[in-house]
C-alpha cells in the first residue's frame, strides 16, 4: 500500500490529493462523534501540533458504520469537532472503512484481510507512504507517540 497514490474528498467535498503529502509521517484515524472513545479528538489534536512542524499529520475519516455513532452530515461533523475539541487537523468526508465498497484507502490499510474493527482505529503511514503501524481503538494516542517519534 502506498498511501501517496490515493485521494479522498475532505470535509468540504473537495478531492485531496494525498501525494500532497508526501514525505510525511501521517496517522489515519477513522472517528465517529458519539463513540465512548470521542474523547480522544483531543489527544489527537494535541499530538498534531506537537508534530506537525517535524513533518506528521493527522487525517481524520468520519465513518457511521460502527454503532451507528457518526449520524450526522460533514457541516455538522466539523462544526462538532472544532467546536468541541479545536481540531486543526484535515477532516474528511464520511466513508465506509468497512463491507462490499470501503473507501480505496482504507481497503489499502487493511488489504483486505483484517477489517476496521471499531471507531477510532489508527493507522500510521511512514514518510514512504507505506504502513508501518496499526493500533486498536481503545489505544489512547498518547500511547503511539514512540511510534511517531521514531518514524520522524
Amino acid at each position: 500500500m502506498n498511501l501517496y497514490s490515493i485521494s479522498a474528498k475532505d470535509i468540504h467535498g473537495q478531492t485531496v490529493d494525498f501525494s500532497e503529502y508526501e514525505g510525511q509521517v501521517v496517522l489515519v484515524v477513522n472517528t465517529a462523534s458519539l463513540c465512548g472513545c470521542t474523547h480522544q479528538y483531543e489527544g489527537l489534536q494535541r499530538i498534531y501540533e506537537r508534530y506537525k512542524d517535524d513533518g506528521f499529520v493527522v487525517f481524520g475519516f468520519p465513518c457511521n458504520q460502527f454503532g451507528a455513532q457518526e449520524p450526522e452530515d460533514e457541516p455538522a461533523i466539523e462544526e462538532f469537532v472544532k467546536s468541541r475539541f479545536g481540531i486543526t487537523f484535515p477532516m474528511f468526508s464520511k466513508i465506509d472503512a468497512v463491507g462490499d465498497n470501503p473507501h480505496p484507502l482504507f481497503a489499502a490499510l487493511t488489504d483486505g484481510e483484517d477489517p476496521v474493527h471499531w471507531n477510532f482505529e489508527k493507522f500510521l503511514i511512514d514518510r514512504e507512504g507505506h504502513l508501518r503501524g496499526r493500533f486498536p481503538a481503545d489505544m489512547e494516542p498518547r500511547e503511539i507517540v514512540h511510534d511517531i517519534d521514531e518514524l520522524l
